[in-house]
């Protein structure tokens, strides 16, 4: 049992004699398993403490960078302000830099303002490109930890990446998919906002993996490089739409479901099964009104509370608890959605 303590510290921690600590510690014999246990919750509890003592009083200013549509920057910004206050007695401020499109220089020019400004960290959503790396490198340089969110950047100097498996959550898709499908005959639609983001590259690259073993003969129709924004993905799923009849099911990994749902109602055509990504208000939505089969979910407001507990850590003021492993992917139907969004009551 490695500590820093004082043998007397522990012993008044756990309510021992500081003979029977030594004991303990110095695995002399003679001592109960429930009092080596009690002991080792008293050292567990001083580095509790400790760490308050570190960040007590401190203040992150935290800058939060991402490209993405409104509707996923607004789902960000109400998660962090949700989370504030599990991350005391550290204060976390923050700056939202959100851009709904934008060239990877333009995105790169902010992390370097932010680099010249200063901050104790950076949580990032970002194209996977050189010149974002690069940028991330020149943060990190400055000592400024960044953490990428929801898609990650793995050939960059960043801290840690927090999300979900997105390889795993596209392989979960199409599963799914062809649960619902079964025998009945036609083709799936993808859509993904942009090839740059990693993390729909995952998604895709798994989803197309797993239909492959498990329906080969089905056809997959790409829309892409719509970033997820509704006025160009409804004409993109249009064109798609019209040029293949057989298309029934669609597999929405960078948003805009409402533009695609709409398309289809456009042309009279029925889409059999509809999976998507993220409980935001349009996807809450369309949950309720049973428009969307499922949602592949994860838990936003704690992958933000990671986050920001990933650049204390970064910033010495928490201790490190090793690698970080991804978050848990949630399938929510309109039968299952959590309480604070409250499914519509089932009927028939």
């Amino acid at each position: 049992m490695r500590h820093p303590y004082p043998i007397r510290e522990i012993a008044r921690q756990a309510g021992l004699s500081t003979a029977t600590v030594d004991r303990v510690l110095n695995q002399r014999g003679n001592v109960r398993e429930s009092t080596i246990r009690e002991v080792q919750e008293a050292i567990k509890d001083l580095d509790r403490q400790q760490t308050q003592v570190r960040i007590g009083g401190r203040t992150f200013m935290i800058d939060i960078v991402m490209q993405t549509p409104e509707r996923f920057s607004t789902a960000i910004r109400e998660a962090l302000e949700a989370e504030l206050p599990s991350l005391h007695p550290a204060v976390v401020r923050s700056r939202f830099h959100f851009r709904e499109t934008c060239p990877p220089e333009d995105l790169a020019g902010t992390l370097d303002k932010i680099a010249k400004r200063g901050s104790q960290g950076v949580i990032l959503k970002a194209p996977d490109v050189p010149e974002i790396a690069a940028a991330v490198g020149r943060l990190v340089a400055t000592g400024i930890p960044v953490v990428t969110l929801v898609t990650d950047l793995p050939h960059s100097a960043r801290q840690a990446y927090i999300g979900i498996d997105n390889r795993a959550a596209g392989a979960t898709a199409a599963y799914l998919l062809e649960q619902w499908l079964g025998d009945r005959p036609g083709n799936v639609l993808t859509t993904i906002s942009r090839g740059s983001f990693r993390g729909e590259e995952e998604r895709e690259m798994g989803f197309r993996s797993a239909m492959r073993l498990g329906a080969p003969k089905r056809s997959l129709v790409e829309v892409t490089d719509s970033d997820g924004l509704d006025a160009t993905q409804r004409d993109l799923v249009l064109e798609s739409l019209k040029r293949d009849e057989d298309i029934t099911a669609v597999y929405s990994m960078g948003g805009g479901n409402l533009a695609t749902l709409d398309a289809f109602d456009a042309l009279g055509r029925t889409c059999t099964v509809f999976i998507a990504h993220d409980l935001d208000h349009d996807n809450t939505r369309l949950l309720r009104e049973r428009r969307l089969s499922a949602v592949l979910h994860h838990d936003l407001r704690q992958d933000v509370r990671r986050s920001c507990q990933a650049i204390m850590r970064a910033n010495k003021a928490l201790p490190d608890d090793g690698p970080t492993l991804p978050s848990a992917i949630q399938v929510v139907t309109p039968l299952n959605l959590p309480p604070e969004v409250s499914a519509v009551p089932f009927i028939g």
